[in-house]
């Protein structure tokens, strides 16, 4: 028997699907292998990552040359020269990997919970995150679509941080805990800033005509924005040294060595004296 024939599924239901299978199919790069193909280059560039020996150098260069020959095959339905842009890629990869161990150092130092760097690159979601982020903005920036996306997509799943891959990052982001962060398209964030969890810098409402304006936030170098603050706007920048405080909403600029805060009322009673409206169950 058809599947055709079941009373459930019709042929204009298999119709429909079997042309958008097609028509998918079009796009010519598949998830799991951009997938597998970011483990892999992970796995290289910290051995944290993986579970084996140390490479030689044999090893290393013959994993690399591995590597560059499957970049350029994820790459090949995408863009026209994927070769050439695979070999810039590797040329950049010494700059990319020194920036990541930046992004360590200050994990490490900004986190007193923090044993080692190794500790950091191993287990923390910031590490990860920031891995995937700056290997998808160097290809976000040679005009590749839909693979950095898929990249950062895929850090966002696995950590709960949400960086556009065209955002812009300067050196050692600190990223703490990290779970709820969203960095927009156009954000700007420079030097040695620091971000805890639950922080959003976002767009305030535009048109999609607009979608190749600034939307998002700068944040001058050493800010410090603590937890569930959101920072909305492309005209709002904060200066430089400046300390964002927990749950602040802000769509405004603010100066060089501004301290914002929001201001919330915590009351105490006697249990006793009151109803029990705080009863309650998640």
């Amino acid at each position: 028997m058809s599947v055709t024939d079941t009373p459930t599924i019709t042929s204009g239901l298999v119709q429909q699907l079997a042309g958008y299978h097609q028509s998918v199919h079009g796009m010519g790069i598949q998830r799991p292998v951009v997938i597998s193909t970011i483990e892999w280059l992970l796995r290289l560039l910290f051995p944290q990552h993986g579970d084996g020996d140390p490479l030689s150098g044999e090893d290393v260069a013959r994993e690399l040359d591995h590597l560059a020959s499957q970049i350029a095959f994820v790459m090949e339905p995408l863009i026209p020269s994927p070769g050439a842009v695979t070999r810039e890629f590797f040329h950049q990869l010494p700059s990319i990997h020194q920036q990541l161990l930046d992004d360590a150092t200050a994990l490490y130092d900004g986190d007193p919970a923090a044993a080692s760097v190794d500790e950091v690159i191993s287990t923390y979601p910031g590490f990860l995150a920031m891995s995937c982020y700056r290997i998808a903005n160097w290809f976000h920036g040679q005009g590749v679509p839909l693979l950095p996306r898929m990249v950062t997509e895929y850090a966002h799943e696995k950590t709960g941080i949400d960086i556009h891959p065209g955002a812009t990052i300067g050196a050692s982001l600190c990223i703490d805990h990290g779970t709820g962060i969203v960095i927009g398209e156009t954000s700007v964030i420079g030097n040695h800033v620091k971000l805890y969890q639950g922080v959003t810098l976002g767009a305030l409402s535009v048109d999609k005509s607009q979608s190749q304006t600034k939307r998002h936030p700068t944040l001058e170098d050493r800010v410090v924005v603590y937890a569930g603050a959101t920072i909305l706007g492309g005209s709002t920048t904060i200066g430089h040294d400046s300390v964002i405080g927990g749950n602040v909403w802000l769509t405004e600029s603010v100066a060089p060595f501004s301290v914002v805060y929001h201001k919330s009322e915590v009351r105490i009673r006697n249990s006793r004296e009151i109803a029990p409206i705080l009863d309650f169950q998640i």
